[in-house]
């Protein structure tokens, strides 16, 4: 069960962005933009999925959710901002940069994802042609009951303009701050990665440097989550089915230099396009894995060389060719042998199959990192998220009311533990902490890199009593102050120990009091 923070930020950020409303009550443009801070405090958390072109981000979409809603072809609307939220029906509706709005006709074709997204032909609601600025994606869908997941254009797009569309959604410059605003940025943000280029660094660090160095000025920052994934991690190891260990060390590598640079939180590698294809595992396709595990091992590798190979007519295996075709593009090369290996190794039905080939794609690990990483904390990236937004406002308009609400926000930017815990997640593995690895590990459990229940900062299990974790947070709070007051230690190692004290001060302010102090207040 995912457990949630206190919403008190939330409670306060409401606050503030009520009193700038009631200030700017007779001014349109920033009257709007603060009802949209009001509004993204209480709707779900935006994960914004990004990355170079081609780097698997739809696919990856499309497995999180466990339905085939995101087009992965290179058609027009992968070069767009889209914007995928929980609603009753299927809609897809598309907005202009002045906020006209046209339905769009989503068409499914053949192949293994057909879903396409028709932007040819739109009929605005108001008169003359426009560009598209974005899509907005209502599906049903549990998956996006809590969480709205952004879908970007890559990164390192041919073109500049689709380039900086994600540029604009996730780093935007200061000249650009009140034009973004009408297209607020996500809270968190998934990189997909298939090698640690400068493209990828270099965006990396302009999502970085957003949470610290340029939040001074204006109060602009960009989110506070950042984890990385390294895509299509079944291609790293050539589709053989030691592809994910090859990808697992391909992101240890990847994990090291980025963790030591403190631009992301983890590394995680994943198998998009096998993850969604164990989600939808077909009865079909069972029965076609048990067939194809029949043949014998030599004859089924040599018929398995080439995708193009193994859908061949004139290769004899007793699964028509049509169906190896279809197998080879939803699972790929490394997909089928998997399962024809887990067959083997007597998977003996299609739920227990789909099971293991979602656990293998790593899909279940990188959901259970965004669940510690983002959804425990979605209050606080909401609430961040918001902050930013209204310090945007009340610097671009001055000389009002608003002008005493600034301080307070900056403060709250600043000083509120749940951002400094994750602004310090980011740097845990930094070369700056000089911190034994013994303490770098109880550190980022202190902080909540384990999750944010008590036991989980803790180091207990689950079922410790209230004076066990009472004791542990109590020794905690004293070693950690300790540590900060050793004279050898340097700044930044002194503020991380600060915070894991002030981290088990909150843990310990969330347990039931000593029955002596019960006693005590008769």
């Amino acid at each position: 069960m995912t457990t949630r923070v206190a919403p008190g930020i939330v409670v306060e950020a409401h606050r503030l962005v009520d009193a700038a409303r009631q200030a700017f009550a007779r001014e349109p443009r920033p009257r709007a933009l603060l009802a949209d801070c009001a509004r993204r405090l209480d709707q779900p958390l935006r994960v914004a999925l990004a990355g170079s072109l081609k780097a698997g981000k739809s696919t990856l979409l499309n497995s999180l959710v466990g339905q085939d809603i995101a087009p992965t072809d290179a058609t027009e609307c992968t070069r767009v901002v889209t914007w995928y939220r929980n609603g009753p029906t299927p809609s897809v509706t598309a907005y202009a940069p002045d906020g006209a709005t046209a339905n769009v006709v989503v068409r499914r074709g053949g192949g293994a994802h057909g879903l396409t997204f028709d932007l040819e032909r739109l009929n605005w609601n108001a008169p003359g042609p426009r560009e598209v600025d974005h899509l907005e994606v209502e599906w049903p869908a549990a998956a996006l009951a809590h969480t709205t997941i952004i879908d970007t254009p890559g990164t390192s797009s041919l073109s500049r303009e689709v380039s900086r569309r994600t540029a604009r959604l996730l780093t935007p410059d200061d000249e650009e701050a009140e034009a973004t605003l009408s297209v607020p940025g996500a809270d968190a943000v998934v990189y997909l990665l298939r090698r640690l280029d400068a493209t990828d660094i270099g965006f990396l660090e302009r999502i970085g440097s957003g949470t610290a160095a340029r939040q001074g000025a204006s109060g602009l920052t960009g989110p506070l989550g950042v984890v990385g994934v390294v895509s299509r991690a079944d291609e790293i190891g050539a589709g053989r089915i030691d592809a994910l260990h090859s990808a697992r060390d391909v992101a240890s590598r990847f994990a090291t230099e980025l963790e030591r640079t403190g631009l992301c939180q983890a590394v995680i590698p994943v198998a998009g396009l096998l993850a969604f294809a164990a989600e939808t595992l077909r009865q079909q396709e069972f029965t076609a894995f048990q067939a194809l595990a029949s043949v014998p091992v030599d004859e089924l590798t040599a018929a398995m060389l080439s995708a193009d190979r193994f859908a061949r007519p004139d290769i004899p295996l007793p699964v028509a060719p049509e169906l190896r075709a279809q197998l080879a593009e939803r699972f790929g090369m490394f997909g089928i042998r998997m399962a024809v290996t887990l067959i083997r190794l007597g998977v003996r039905d299609s739920a227990t199959l789909a099971a293991e080939l979602t656990s293998r794609s790593g899909v279940d690990e990188l959901r259970s990192v965004l669940d510690v990483q983002f959804g425990q904390r979605a209050d606080q990236l909401k609430a961040h998220s918001a902050l930013t937004a209204l310090a945007r406002v009340l610097t671009a308009y001055p000389g009002t009311s608003a002008d005493q609400l600034l301080p307070r926000v900056r403060t709250l930017l600043a000083d509120v533990h749940g951002f400094a815990e994750l602004r310090l997640l980011g740097r845990l593995r930094t070369d700056e902490l000089t911190l034994p690895p013994a303490d770098l590990a109880e550190l980022h459990r202190l902080i909540g890199g384990s999750g944010i229940a008590p036991h989980l900062r803790l180091g207990l299990p689950p079922n410790a009593g209230p004076e066990a974790q009472r004791a542990q947070a109590v020794a905690a709070v004293r070693k950690w102050r300790e540590r900060a007051r050793h004279p050898m230690a340097d700044q930044l190692t002194t503020l991380a120990c600060l915070t894991a004290a002030r981290s088990a001060e909150g843990t310990l302010s969330m347990l039931p009091p000593a029955p002596e102090m019960r006693m005590g207040r008769r």
